[in-house]
């Protein structure tokens, strides 16, 4: 039996070789500098921020250098998938602007000329490349049960040696070919394992593009590369995909790190160009004065969910994974207003290698700076788009008053520093509740300085009586709440009573502030004439004669 024969009988039903599949997948066509990156997820879940902010990186490396930024699906562990798990990669995807140029679309289709892009529609390729390691010694069947490999581990343990399947504990590695052929005609079930020609006392140097110069040592295990299912382990899929699909830069968790010797050997016993490597730091959290990793099962701001439900805007998220990734981006972001993050070059020599700190509190600021420069139209359809799916009380008012609702969201907008009481648009019900009557039932006053109600009645039924006029202009408004003031002992400027407060009740602050308690409840609104002006004479008379 020749050692393609024996491939073949290892691995049977594949005619192809590696060559075949080179001219498949050739070089890509590219300008130099060009980066081809993957985001490769498992469909075991949705996506988490810590991934959305790596695929934000790898998405935004191959847009700036006009390269190719693709989405491949690693489903070879299937009992790990979820039902549509790979509907729900692209649709969150998709919903955070992290477009693709090539990769999966759905669960069964892709685009791009490198598929397919789902890993267990890929077995014949990978069974090719196996084939090749077996034909060249570098690879050879292993029977080992799990039982087996446990009391490997036992004895090891024992002797106080490393733990794991290289050298003299390589049972497998050591049988004869025609030991094999007998196992298999008798239907032992096997994997094909590398044949690693690796020392563990050698050092593999080698540069990390956010991490830097790194030693670490070299691989010497008799790692699985073709499971017992036919299917590829992770690691010998990453080589032959990110070969055949050209990838020149990998940019993934630096959980990773200590798979770099067993990847940069199998390039190396393939004689195939290595990729770049960048491995990102975990987006971390600040936990009771101690940083740890921000984790999707404790963490509520971890779950893209999070942001869909609180209505805080795509385009602040990305705003804030840029501040995240490159600390300069917030200087340059400040010194480009009439730019995007389009705009901004991402550097690897400026991404944080030991983790960045995930501050949601510096994402709202965010989020309200972004949603504050908004026209009023545009957080109308926001809110709109917002509260069809998460609030159906706020949806109708909405559609039922959409000219009002915009007025309403363009109070103290158009001025050099807008309002900024929006953080998300799951704030716009608790920041305008009041500007609606059907919400403005089962009420509790705020009464600030004054509080006596006879008093506060008193004031207001004299506005209204003496001086209101919704045709007023702004300062005839506010005029006439001096004199108001005046009229009931109040002093008519500030500045006054403070001078002498023993002459007046209190100043002219007091008497606005009973009118906007009155006709919101509170004490802290947007600009009072603003308020007055949409709610109208009617409305007023009425919210004020129910006190």
């Amino acid at each position: 039996m020749t050692n393609k024969e024996y491939a073949d009988f290892l691995l049977p039903g594949n005619d192809k070789t590696i060559e075949d599949y080179e001219k498949m997948y050739p070089e890509r066509n590219l300008p130099e500098g060009a980066i081809v990156t993957r985001y490769a997820p498992s469909p075991t879940g949705f996506v988490h921020m810590g991934a959305l902010f790596a695929a934000f990186i790898e998405s935004k490396m191959a847009r700036q250098t006009n390269g190719v930024f693709y989405l491949r699906i690693e489903d070879t562990d299937q009992k790990r998938e979820v039902e549509n798990g790979v509907n729900g990669i692209i649709t969150d995807l998709k919903n955070y602007g992290v477009t693709i140029d090539e990769g999966m679309t759905s669960e069964s289709e892709w685009i791009g000329n490198y598929g397919p892009y789902i890993q267990s529609k890929r077995k014949e390729i990978y069974q090719t490349f196996a084939k090749y390691l077996i034909e060249n010694d570098l690879a050879y069947p292993c029977f080992c049960s799990e039982e087996d490999l446990d009391n490997i581990r036992k004895e090891q343990e024992t002797v106080k040696d490393r733990i794991g399947y290289y050298g003299k504990w390589a049972r497998d590695r050591y049988l004869s070919r025609e030991e094999v052929i007998s196992k298999i005609e008798k239907g032992e079930s096997y994997v094909i394992r590398l044949k690693s020609p690796g020392k563990f006392e050698n050092k593999v140097v080698y540069d990390d593009l956010v991490k830097g110069k790194l030693e670490l040592p070299e691989n010497d295990m008799d790692i699985v590369i073709i499971k017992g299912d036919g299917l590829p382990t992770y690691h010998f899929a990453h080589l032959v995909d990110d070969h055949l699909m050209r990838t020149t830069h990998i940019i993934r968790g630096d959980e990773w790190l200590p798979s770099v010797p067993i990847h940069l050997q199998l390039f190396k016993v393939f004689g195939f160009k290595t990729p770049k490597y960048a491995h990102i730091a975990p987006l971390l959290k600040e936990d009771n004065g101690i940083r740890r990793k921000l984790s999707k099962r404790k963490d509520p701001e971890a779950a893209i969910s999070y942001y869909h439900e609180k209505g805080i805007p795509l385009e602040a998220v990305l705003l804030y994974l840029c501040t995240v990734a490159n600390s300069n981006f917030e200087m340059w972001y400040l010194q480009n207003k009439d730019k995007t993050v389009d705009d901004f070059k991402l550097e690897f020599k400026k991404i944080s290698s030991s983790g960045s700190l995930f501050d949601v509190e510096k994402l709202l600021n965010i989020s309200k700076n972004y949603i504050s420069l908004l026209t009023a139209e545009e957080v109308y359809n926001k809110s709109l788009e917002y509260s069809e799916r998460y609030d159906s009380e706020l949806h109708d008012l909405l559609v039922k008053y959409k000219d009002y609702s915009i007025n309403v969201f363009n109070i103290e907008r158009n001025q050099k520093k807008p309002r900024k009481d929006l953080a998300m648009f799951s704030d716009v019900k608790k920041e305008n509740w009041y500007m609606y009557d059907e919400l403005f039932t089962n009420l509790e006053y705020n009464w600030d300085t004054i509080t006596d109600m006879n008093e506060i009645k008193n004031i207001l039924n004299t506005y209204v009586e003496k001086y209101f006029d919704e045709n007023d202009d702004k300062e005839t408004w506010f005029n006439k709440m001096k004199d108001l003031a005046s009229s009931l002992g109040y002093a008519r400027e500030v500045k006054d009573y403070k001078e002498n407060p023993d002459n007046y009740k209190g100043h002219v602050g007091d008497i606005s502030m009973v009118l906007r308690v009155a006709l919101t409840t509170k004490t802290m609104t947007p600009d009072l004439y603003e308020i007055m002006k949409l709610l109208g004479k009617e409305r007023i008379k009425d919210r004020i004669s129910k006190l």
